[in-house]
């Protein structure tokens, strides 16, 4: 990893974090920009994703569905959990908001920062999550593998699983970190 990358994720987790702690501050309530927030970090995690990983843009051309996850905090001692909120866009339109959340015991320890996109790969999976009172990720989702050049593996490009997770810009260290189990459920910021 080059100096170059290490900074410029490490810019991209302090500018999601700013808007975290700048979006938890806000009330959220009618007349709030807590949408227009949301909006901005993910055109940031959208941006960064296709900069870094090219073949993202082309994933994200054959899905039916994206859900941008910008930043995901995730902490645990023994009794860990995770949190973040990010946009369900449709052709590069957020029509939905949401929020992750996991909570889990068993062995990890650590702090860990880290970004996330879902690619919904057929309209019927993503009707199905939109359409659900929670959603949990699990064995449906095909975890996408990118090469030292930045490169998706064939194999997430060729995959017939109807989810294909992405996790990166990832700062700090946690023993045991998954998606599995996680909930979305939607929100309104």
């Amino acid at each position: 990893m080059t100096s170059q990358t290490s900074l410029s994720r490490r810019g991209f987790l302090a500018v999601a974090a700013a808007g975290t702690a700048a979006l938890a501050g806000c009330a959220n309530g009618v007349g709030s920009d807590g949408a227009a927030r949301i909006d901005q970090r993910v055109d940031a995690t959208r941006n960064f994703l296709f900069s870094t990983y090219p073949g993202t843009a082309d994933l994200e051309q054959k899905s039916s569905g994206v859900l941008y996850m910008p930043l995901i905090t995730k902490a645990g001692f023994g009794v860990g959990g995770s949190y973040g909120t990010g946009a369900l866009r449709i052709n590069n339109m957020s029509v939905d908001y949401y929020e992750a959340i996991q909570a889990n015991v068993g062995f990890q320890i650590g702090a860990q920062q880290y970004a996330h996109a879902l690619f919904f790969m057929t309209p019927e999976t993503l009707q199905e999550f939109r359409t659900s009172h929670g959603w949990t990720a699990g064995a449906d989702a095909e975890y996408a593998w990118v090469d030292q050049g930045g490169n998706l593996s064939a194999g997430t490009l060729t995959t017939s699983k109807p989810v294909i997770a992405l996790v990166f810009a990832q700062a700090g260290l946690i023993a045991g970190a998954t998606l599995e189990g996680t909930k979305y459920r939607r929100i309104i910021p």
